[in-house]
């Protein structure tokens, strides 16, 4: 009890912040982008019930249409083929919504390069000067792309990610518990045609791993030392949620 003590006067002092990493839902919000040939998933739209007029006088509120993944949201190990017999959103233990997390810099390569894939040897290079990745904790992959503007996020389908052999080695190998992107996905844009296709995807959730997109904010967080609370709507037999994404940080 004394931890959650000093959490609590942390949080009422100002000593310890909480970081906003989710992106505003609305109208605007991009979704992902698919190969015609599939099916698509549908953009945020809402209809309203009622805002205090005769459909309802004391009250406002709307009907929501959207994709499980849109926006910031949790992807879930069924959401992929890889992990299609493993958790579903509503069926992943609460205790593996917050860890800490470590966060990767790479908006200047992304800067120079676009389709930026992040390699093993980066990450390698990156615990050189920081210490190992977090034990059950989140990879967070800062490229800068949260910074623009929601009608650039498609970028004619280039857009930074993860190398092939790196994914594995991230999803296989390493102590995390998922990773977070400022992305539309957790893939680059081009991974529809990477062998496999869709990396993260395939193998994270194959290893019963989780992923976190459209995060912004990273820019305040410290490479180490933050603890992210993810919190997706649990949707029985869901693929995944919108979600909000907070990060705790001592100042």
């Amino acid at each position: 009890m004394a931890i959650l003590g000093e959490l609590v006067t942390g949080l009422a002092s100002g000593t310890v912040e909480v970081v906003d990493l989710t992106t505003p839902l609305s109208e605007r919000t991009p979704v992902i982008q698919l190969p015609p040939e599939w099916g698509q998933p549908w953009s945020f739209s809402r209809e309203v019930i009622s805002r205090y007029d005769e459909a309802g006088p004391a009250f406002y509120w709307n009907n929501l249409r959207l994709s499980e993944h849109t926006g910031t949201h949790f992807d879930a190990p069924a959401h992929w083929l890889s992990g299609k017999d493993l958790d579903d959103v509503a069926s992943v233990p609460p205790g593996r919504l917050a860890g800490p997390a470590a966060v990767l810099d790479f908006t200047a390569q992304v800067a120079a390069d676009p389709d930026f894939l992040l390699q093993r040897e980066d990450v390698e290079d990156w615990m050189e000067e920081h210490g190992p990745l977090p034990e059950h904790g989140w990879l967070l992959y800062r490229t800068g792309w949260a910074e623009r503007a929601p009608e650039e996020f498609h970028n004619d389908g280039v857009s930074p990610g993860v190398e092939v052999d790196c994914a594995k080695w991230l999803a296989e190998e390493t102590p995390v518990l998922g990773i977070g992107v400022e992305t539309i996905g957790t893939d680059a844009g081009a991974a529809a045609l990477f062998e496999p296709p869709f990396p993260c995807h395939w193998y994270f959730h194959g290893a019963g791993k989780y992923g976190l997109t459209q995060l912004r904010n990273l820019h305040r967080l410290p490479a180490t030392g933050a603890v992210v609370v993810a919190a997706p709507l649990p949707i029985v037999g869901g693929s995944g949620s919108p979600a909000r994404v907070l990060a705790l940080i001592e100042r």
